[in-house]
């Protein structure tokens, strides 16, 4: 459930005690002349009898006495407040916001402080009670009446004018705090609804007058995510900002953290999980430094790292250039296995444990003789060729041309340089041991494939 400010117990969504006393707040003049007003003496006096009761259960059955024997009463505007007042005090938030509803649709009848004062119990009280019956989460009545009511609340807060007598910068709190409160509900109400605009303007209205807000930011991320289709970098910056900017009381850091690298690796299917980690990281530094998205910053879908796989004829070129094409290109080759990769030695193998690691060098064209012509004039490997468990391919040496099938692993752009990890070379392109009978080979000039 999201965070808000909802300020706790009855006394609390009291408005008139800040924003002036209106039809719903001021106690009823008894009428001594009962002929002159809207309301008998009899009346005056079943409604100060319920009000005045201590015990809560016992108020609301005086409430209901009240309204039985006075339907049509002049004296609902103060029935129906203290209704809403004892349901929120007992925890009824169902019977809280029923009450509420009836002050509001008293129209004219109350002021606009009074209104204000039902629409935020109304608004706090769905709220809780949200968390202690989820399914309200499905009625879409439930949700768009909710909906509705904060936004009628909003509205309302423009209508009560400060008091004389309340310090400006009070006044301006409690407007913030309604605000707040208001455009949560609506949020809330509309993600729940699948209005999805709707819903991240008015989490957005919250950062705006609340920027810090962690738990929002993670808020608008997931309803990102929940569109269709699915707004990825929007979903993952705003996720990344409500765990970058450090927020007292924000998400669970390694949640959110992990959240956010599955969301990745589903968008991209990546291969190299190191790769995922750097991503997460980068986009963790950059959210901390701005509440906007960079119109730079971006991730590869696992569409666009398709194409950079089929691209062959791009692959070392592509590497070599660096820049946003690398990373893709890289993105969509790092922890792939490539099947006879034809490559020149530029080393004898050197041994590390049980591992052999060749230098050797891999042209960039594509044409075989331009292939061949390349190999020939190289004179610095671009390739690391780290075999394992085949020990009989110590004895291919420099300058043999031969073709291994490996996983690529590693990769700096300057100096350039790949790596390849849990590398065979083809049987048929190692030499054979002395004195053994010589098997067929491709030969020097055979091996660029």
């Amino acid at each position: 459930m999201m965070r808000m400010r909802v300020m706790a117990g009855a006394v609390a969504i009291g408005v008139a005690l800040t924003m002036g006393a209106g039809a719903s707040s001021a106690r009823p003049a008894r009428q001594d002349q009962p002929q002159k007003s809207p309301y008998t003496i009899e009346e005056y006096n079943a409604y100060k009898a319920a009000d005045g009761e201590a015990n809560p259960q016992n108020k609301i059955k005086l409430l209901d006495d009240f309204l039985k024997k006075y339907p049509e009463s002049a004296l609902l505007p103060y029935i129906y407040r203290a209704y809403y007042l004892t349901s929120y005090a007992l925890k009824n938030y169902a019977a809280t916001i029923a009450y509420t509803d009836k002050m509001i649709n008293l129209g004219d009848k109350i002021d606009a402080p009074g209104r204000l004062e039902a629409l935020v119990a109304r608004a706090q009280a769905f709220y809780f009670l949200s968390a202690a019956d989820p399914t309200i989460m499905k009625n879409s009545d439930a949700l768009t009446k909710a909906r509705d009511a904060s936004n009628a609340g909003l509205k309302a807060l423009g209508e009560v004018k400060k008091p004389d007598a309340v310090a400006q910068d009070t006044f301006d709190s409690q407007v913030k705090n309604y605000k707040i409160l208001f455009n949560s509900i609506a949020a809330m109400a509309s993600a729940a609804l699948k209005d999805y605009p709707a819903a991240i303007d008015s989490y957005k209205a919250v950062l705006a007058l609340e920027p810090n807000d962690a738990v929002t930011y993670y808020r608008i991320g997931t309803i990102y995510l929940a569109m269709n289709p699915p707004q990825i970098m929007d979903g993952l910056w705003e996720l990344a900002r409500s765990i970058a900017i450090k927020a007292p009381n924000g998400p669970n850091e390694t949640q959110v953290k992990a959240f956010i690298r599955n969301q990745i690796v589903r968008y991209e299917q990546a291969a190299c999980d190191n790769l995922t980690d750097d991503q997460v990281n980068e986009l963790l530094t950059l959210a901390a430094t701005s509440a906007d998205r960079p119109s730079t910053w971006s991730i590869p879908s696992a569409a666009d790292l398709d194409k950079a796989r089929n691209d062959v004829a791009s692959f070392l070129p592509t590497l070599k250039s660096g820049g946003d094409p690398a990373k893709v290109m890289w993105l969509a080759t790092c922890g792939l296995e490539y099947p006879d990769v034809g490559v020149r030695v530029m080393a004898d193998p050197t041994a590390d444990g049980e591992n052999l690691d060749f230098m050797v060098y891999r042209p960039a064209a594509t044409d075989p003789a331009a292939m061949q012509a390349d190999m020939t004039a190289a004179t610095e490997p671009n390739m690391k060729v780290i075999v394992t468990g085949q020990p009989e391919a110590k004895r291919v040496l420099k300058d043999d041309q031969v073709r291994f099938t490996g996983t690529l692993t590693g990769y700096t752009q300057n100096p350039f340089l790949l790596t390849w990890e849990k590398a065979k070379i083809n049987a048929e392109d190692i030499p054979p041991e002395k004195g053994a009978p010589a098997k067929k080979r491709p030969g020097k000039k055979g091996a660029a494939h």
